[in-house]
């Protein structure tokens, strides 16, 4: 079991958000980025939305970064801890923007990227985006297709409804062959099928994590499946959040748990075909104290779960 970085503040949920993360500052994630990977964290991952509609502002909270823009951010800052986003939404831009951002971080990073794309939620922000929700199932299929042409053809060409190119030259291609790792984040058997087809892992969100092997099995049972599927991340407190974020009171999934009662879960998570986990974030009063923490779960957690 690999462990991620529980970085603080880096979203405002109702479900997992402490009072004192609103003091951390950008300055202060610099140095906790340092931190994690001097402590042997494994990968820091950032949340993405573009705009928060004021009715879902109570659950979902205002904060978000651009992921690839923070991403970058912590990737420059760091030397060789890995950089995910969870999620970031693929329909909302166009492809051939997403495949240079991507590469261009890979490339910057010496292979330190992942990217764990989703087709989104919010069907509100995707009005506000110009971009037509009942749609982002199909244009995500495309827009992977041609991300990935984009990162293997030494002439990339895609023919599609949403995205088309030929006679182009893409450079830098991603360090990592064939490509940056790519992952999808979600449950509905369709993200699963795209799973199967592009990806090399998976980021659940509300499936149950006793329905984890089951969905493994669906994935590399498709026809389709590439063979690929290597990594599956859930975090400790992602039953905490419900559909639309709502707040979830799930004891196994909250924070501030005994050594053993930790070591269990990500043990049991492991059993489950769970590689990449995360400590959620306990009650505490400073960023100062979470320092403290993390180094506590560096030093307790991690030589037990590895």
């Amino acid at each position: 079991m690999k462990l991620g970085f529980a970085m603080p503040h880096m979203l405002q949920l109702k479900a997992t958000m402490q009072p004192w993360e609103m003091q951390v500052t950008g300055a202060d994630q610099t140095k906790l980025a340092k931190w994690a990977e001097k402590l042997g964290y494994e990968m820091i991952a950032v949340p993405e939305h573009h705009v928060i509609p004021r009715r879902h502002v109570d659950l979902s909270g205002p904060f978000y970064f651009n992921a690839y823009t923070a991403m970058a951010y912590m990737a420059g800052a760091t030397k060789t801890i890995r950089v995910n986003s969870c999620i970031a939404i693929l329909p909302a831009q166009n492809p051939i923007v997403t495949a240079k951002a991507l590469s261009t971080m890979d490339w910057l990073s010496s292979g330190r990227v992942t990217v764990t794309f989703a087709v989104g939620w919010l069907e509100e922000e995707f009005a506000l985006l110009g971009v037509p929700f009942h749609k982002r199932g199909a244009m995500a299929e495309e827009y992977i297709q041609a991300i990935i042409a984009l990162w293997t053809q030494d002439e990339p060409r895609f023919e599609g409804e949403y995205v088309s190119f030929k006679d182009v030259a893409f450079e830098p291609k991603p360090v990592q062959k064939p490509h940056l790792p790519v992952w999808f984040g979600g449950d509905a058997d369709a993200v699963l099928r795209r799973t199967a087809r592009y990806a090399q892992g998976w980021w659940p969100f509300l499936t149950k994590p006793d329905d984890i092997p089951a969905r493994i099995d669906f994935i590399r049972s498709q026809p389709g499946y590439n063979g690929q599927l290597a990594d599956v991340y859930y975090g400790m407190s992602t039953a905490r959040v419900g559909e639309g974020h709502k707040v979830v009171d799930d004891p196994a999934a909250r924070a501030g748990q005994s050594r053993q009662d930790i070591i269990d879960r990500l043990g049991h998570l492991s059993d489950l075909g769970v590689t990449w986990s995360s400590v959620p974030i306990p009650a505490l009063p400073s960023i100062e104290a979470y320092y403290d923490y993390t180094q506590w779960v560096a030093e307790e957690i991690m030589p037990a779960v590895r």
